[in-house]
C-alpha cells in the first residue's frame, strides 16, 4: 500500500548521518508477504531489534517494492559501519536470526547481514 502523505521521521538532539541499504527478495508473493509479516511490530524479534540499538543504530527503516528492499539506517556522526557490522554479527540470535530470513532473501547460505545488504551510493541531494 503507498503512503502519498510520507513518512514522519525522527528528531535527535544531535547531528546524525544515514546509511542506505538494498536487497533482493526471492520473486515469490507468498514470501514477500511473510517476509512482511515477521518484520512487523507484533512479530519481529525482540533481540534483534535490541542488539540493532546496542551497536549505535539510533533508526533502521525498511521499504519494500516488487521484491527490492531499501534500508535507511540513521547513526550518531562517529558510527563506524565495519566496527558496529562485525559487532552485530556475534550478538545472540543475530546469525540464526539471519539463517531464518536467508530462505526469503536471494543470498548465499549462512550470509551475514553484511554480507546481504549492500550500501549504496549517494548520487544526488539537494545541493545546499
Amino acid at each position: 500500500m503507498q503512503n502519498c502523505q510520507g513518512y514522519r521521521t525522527k528528531e535527535y538532539a544531535m547531528p546524525v548521518k544515514r546509511y542506505c541499504q538494498t536487497l533482493n527478495l526471492k520473486d515469490n508473493p507468498t514470501l514477500i508477504a511473510e517476509y512482511r509479516r515477521i518484520h512487523s511490530k507484533a512479530e519481529a524479534w525482540p533481540e534483534i531489534r535490541e542488539g540493532i540499538r546496542s551497536i549505535g543504530i539510533l533508526e533502521m527503516e525498511m521499504y519494500i517494492y516488487g521484491n527490492r528492499v531499501f534500508m535507511i539506517v540513521e547513526t550518531p556522526l562517529d558510527f563506524d559501519w565495519e566496527v558496529a557490522m562485525e559487532q552485530l554479527s556475534h550478538l545472540p540470535r543475530q546469525q540464526e536470526w539471519e539463517d531464518f530470513v536467508a530462505r526469503f532473501q536471494d543470498c548465499l547460505p549462512g550470509s551475514t547481514s553484511a554480507d546481504k545488504w549492500k550500501l549504496m551510493e549517494r548520487m544526488f541531494y539537494l545541493y545546499e
